[in-house]
């Protein structure tokens, strides 16, 4: 078996992907600024990023960080791989990356870019949301006595679980460039999404719906960020909603 680094092993997606391999028999090194042996800021690099790829043949690149600073990390990622002899990069990116001109979406498709000219073995999946995302962000706007919404958004969250699933078949296999999307169930408009999390959790608040100006969300309301043809997703919101 090959041994295989998961960057950002501890993270919402990393620990479930580390879980999976390791399930199936592999040598796997969880890479996180915080876990020991290998506590390590991608942004940074050093010898403690080196030491954590000697030896390594497939590094599934989880680690990032909504507060900048993802290109430098992979930068450094892909030089220090380089220099220890990785066959394989395995990148979670999202659905819509290319479309949708959010910050956060520009840097995945940057590193995206970065990774396919690496000259490294690689393989890039996007996948939808998670379906944790929509709750973090209805949590937030409930705050207020009336729930705001974008008017006229979709979204097709997908299960975590599913897409570590996914990466970690990825991982154990020959690098695939693009492949496939991985989208969610349904494509479901952003106020029912909220009706079912508010009635999930007991609350009561009306829900409006309100236009938004800017590229931004007339990209989200085009639905650029969805997969409808790549619905290969199977847990529900609703499903998500009774464990959480």
């Amino acid at each position: 078996m090959t041994t295989i680094l998961v960057t950002g092993g501890t993270g919402t997606l990393g620990r479930l992907v580390t879980e999976r391999l390791r399930a199936e028999g592999h040598e796997v090194r969880v890479l996180s600024r915080h876990t020991q042996p290998y506590a390590v800021d991608l942004r940074r690099g050093g010898a403690g990023l080196d030491a954590a790829l000697a030896g390594a043949g497939t590094v599934v690149h989880c680690a990032t960080t909504q507060t900048g600073g993802d290109e430098k990390a992979a930068r450094n990622l892909i030089e220090a791989a380089r220099r220890a002899g990785v066959r394989h990069l395995v990148y979670i990116s999202i659905v819509g990356v290319d479309v949708v001109p959010l910050p956060y979406y520009r840097t995945k498709l940057a590193v995206e870019r970065m990774i396919e000219e690496s000259g490294l073995g690689w393989t890039v999946l996007r996948a939808t949301q998670f379906h944790d995302l929509p709750v973090m962000i209805f949590r937030a706007l409930a705050k207020l006595p009336v729930l705001l919404l974008p008017a006229g958004v979709r979204d097709q969250p997908v299960e975590v679980a599913e897409v570590a699933e996914r990466l970690a078949e990825l991982a154990a296999q020959a690098p695939a460039g693009r492949v496939e999307d991985m989208g969610g169930p349904e494509i479901r408009t952003f106020e029912s999404l909220a009706r079912a999390w508010l009635k999930a959790t007991g609350r009561r608040r009306p829900v409006v719906g309100v236009p938004l100006p800017g590229k931004t969300y007339r990209a989200f309301r085009d639905g650029g960020h969805l997969a409808p043809e790549q619905a290969t997703g199977k847990g529900t919101f609703e499903e998500y909603l009774k464990r959480a």
